[in-house]
Order: structure tokens, then sequence, then C-alpha cells
């Protein structure tokens, strides 16, 4: 500052000296404006935690979509491979129980057997009946 400046001039400076210093103490009020600050602040973490949370269950969900998608391939292999194995012992127990129903002494046996199921039956109810009294 030279002392021959002309008073316009130091009106100018004057001015911008005092929107400068405006804007300072602004500055400054702004960051000794300890509640708002916390208030932005939680603000912010609120709005991060969110995201986060939000990114969390997408993964999640794709995680679950590719695990169900794992197992139903799986399953499926499983069920070609016991149908493939199975379907000897079908046919075997079938023809096991088709040559045991021509069987002569099976044939004889059956009335038997279905005598014998009934009598064990009653016998069971009749305990039964007696065991609640």
């Amino acid at each position: 500052m030279s002392t021959a400046q002309d008073p316009q001039q130091l009106r100018a400076e004057i001015e911008q000296t005092r929107a400068e210093l405006g804007e300072t103490v602004e500055a400054l009020a702004a960051k000794a404006d300890v509640k708002q600050r916390a208030k932005e602040a939680a603000s912010d973490a609120t709005d991060r935690a969110r995201e986060a949370a939000s990114d969390a269950a997408a993964r999640a969900r794709e995680a679950a979509s590719d695990v169900t998608a794992r197992a139903r391939e799986k399953l499926g292999g499983a069920r070609h491979i016991a149908t493939d194995q199975l379907a000897p012992a079908r046919e075997q127990a079938f023809v096991l129980k088709k040559n045991a129903v021509q069987d002569p002494a099976v044939r004889q046996s059956l009335p038997l057997v279905g005598a014998a199921a009934m009598a064990l039956t009653g016998v069971i109810l009749v305990a039964r009946s007696r065991k609640k009294r």
C-alpha cells in the first residue's frame, strides 16, 4: 500500500478486504458450529451405511441365487444317477414278485399269510382296548 493512491482505489481495496474478511468470518463460524458439523457427519455416515447395507443385500441375493442354481444342477444329476442305478433293481424286484406269485407253493401260502395278518391285527386291537380300560 502506497500513500500515493487515490481515495477511490483505497475504497475499492477496503471493500475487497471487507468481503474477504466476511468470507473468513463465515468459514470460521461454520467450523465453530459443532452441532451442525455433527449433524452433517451423522448424515454422511447414515448414507454410507445404507449404501453398504444395500450392496451387501444385493451380493447376498446373488450368492443365494448361485447356490440355488448349483443345488438344482446337482439334484438333477443325482436324480439321473439314482434312476439309472435303481432301474435294474426295480426290474429284478418285478421279476421276483412275478415269479413268486406264479410259484404254486407261494400261491398256496397266500391265504395263510392273509389269515395270520388278520389274526395278528385282531390280537393287537384287543390288547389296546384292554390297555385303555
